[in-house]
């Protein structure tokens, strides 16, 4: 891994047709974040959130895709630009609990089971609390974007 002159390293670049684009890039950045000793904890939560962000660039933007590490004091920043300057509106955290049992029927009813069940609209609040709220996005020179998040060493709780 041979760093940019901003201090960037690129760990993955791919395109819209690479095929298991998620799974190559979470391979890519746990080898690149062993090589730099980060703990294994630490590795897993930053691999999975990353692949929410990656998840998200590769179903809802173009290509060409990157995804680097960059150190900023202390911190260890991964961030992956996709093709798209559009920066998605980031969805606040509900203030009610996710499923609420309607007392008019036994388990809330098959509305509130389909919702439940539904694999989309999780992706950002993993990526969210794995990292302690340090992610967002931000447009980057040129006509694209970056999706980016902290890599936060894990503490026992």
């Amino acid at each position: 891994m041979t760093p940019e002159a901003d201090g960037r390293v690129i760990v993955w670049r791919w395109e819209s047709c690479t095929p298991a684009a998620v799974r190559q890039a979470r391979s890519a950045l746990r080898y690149a974040l062993i090589q730099l000793g980060i703990p294994e904890d630490t590795i897993s939560d930053a691999v999975l959130a990353a692949a929410e962000l990656v998840t998200n660039a590769t179903e809802h933007a173009c290509g060409p895709y990157e995804m680097r590490l960059r150190r900023v004091g202390d911190e260890l920043i991964c961030e992956i630009e996709d093709g798209d300057p559009f920066i998605p509106e980031i969805p606040r955290r509900p203030s009610t609990e996710p499923f609420v049992p309607d007392s008019d029927s036994r388990d809330g009813g098959l509305e509130t089971s389909i919702t439940m069940l539904s694999e989309r609209g999780r992706g950002m609040p993993i990526v969210d609390h794995l990292t302690r709220g340090s992610w967002g996005f931000l447009r980057s020179e040129g006509r694209s974007k970056i999706a980016w998040m902290t890599v936060v060493e894990s503490k026992d709780d």
